[in-house]
């Protein structure tokens, strides 16, 4: 099979279309329809299925997909290996965590990173989900639980604990709940995704009510952010990270003794990139800009 058609027919599988897969590897759509059509005729088997909206891969195009994305990654890994200097590091670095955490803290600590080794580039994804490291989504990721595929390396980072925050306008306005049981008459504000990136993100929302039936909150929003600049803005009580209530200002903590659950931080990258120096320098400049947080 030829490694040019692969390389289209993986950047049509992914994309979905001809006209997208084209705009990616700069060509026409009729030159990448072309490629398609003779790759579907060396091997004699449909690979996709064509309709009014789009693109749909056949079995056979899905099995092929699957061999060729992870031929594509072992190669930009081997790669990034082949080409990092020996004696400093270089190259790409592609990083993915949480929408929360990577906005909130890591983003903007990144240009101390990034001059201090001015050989290295990094793109950074933002993303509730977890991406698949061994079929190289990215290198390394920054996530809030143990990871749960095998052969990647982890490093315990932090724990993060919660904060109950709410703004002075609105406690002024409500009152400043004392114990737990006084949340059932405040407003709250949760987060509303069915896939949240923290487990346990809406325990506020459980503690101190009896099993399976939880308080409501007033607005639930899937978004760490955004639950932060609502409680700024006077709308309600929420539970956020001790990260981003740091870098708040204006808000006040309350319920400082109740007992919240902490959540752990790991460091995680395939055993692949164990010798990387890309990936060692960035780690030590995560711990040493954690370690001053206590």
């Amino acid at each position: 099979m030829d490694w040019d058609k692969l390389r289209v027919f993986h950047a049509v599988a992914e994309a979905g279309s001809f006209t997208h897969a084209g705009d990616t590897l700069n060509l026409s759509q009729s030159a990448v329809s072309r490629q398609i059509s003779a790759l579907e005729e060396a091997l004699q088997v449909p690979l996709f299925h064509r309709h009014a909206r789009g693109l749909i891969l056949t079995e056979q195009g899905e099995s092929l997909n699957r061999t060729v994305r992870e031929v594509f990654a072992k190669l930009a890994m081997t790669e990034a290996l082949l080409t990092e200097s020996k004696e400093k590091p270089a190259g790409r670095l592609k990083v993915t965590t949480t929408v929360g955490f990577g906005a909130s803290w890591l983003a903007p600590r990144l240009h101390a990173f990034l001059e201090q080794y001015p050989d290295v580039t990094m793109q950074l994804l933002l993303d509730d989900t977890d991406l698949d490291l061994a079929m190289r989504e990215a290198d390394v990721a920054i996530r809030m639980h143990p990871p749960k595929q095998p052969d990647l390396v982890q490093r315990h980072l932090m724990s993060i604990e919660w904060h109950v925050c709410a703004s002075p306008e609105y406690l002024k306005r409500h009152g400043t709940p004392t114990k737990v049981e006084d949340l059932d008459s405040h407003q709250l504000i949760l987060f509303g995704d069915y896939r949240p990136p923290v487990h346990d993100v809406n325990w506020l929302a459980d503690v101190g009510r009896r099993p399976g039936n939880p308080r409501r909150g007033l607005l639930e929003v899937n978004s760490l952010q955004a639950m932060v600049l609502a409680v700024n803005s006077g709308l309600g009580i929420a539970a956020i990270p001790d990260y981003m209530h740091a870098e708040s200002d204006g808000l006040v903590q309350i319920l400082q003794d109740l007992k919240a659950p902490k959540v752990d931080v790991y460091f995680v990258y395939p055993e692949e990139l164990r010798n990387s120096k890309r990936v060692a320098v960035f780690r030590d400049f995560l711990l040493a800009k954690l370690a001053q947080r206590n």
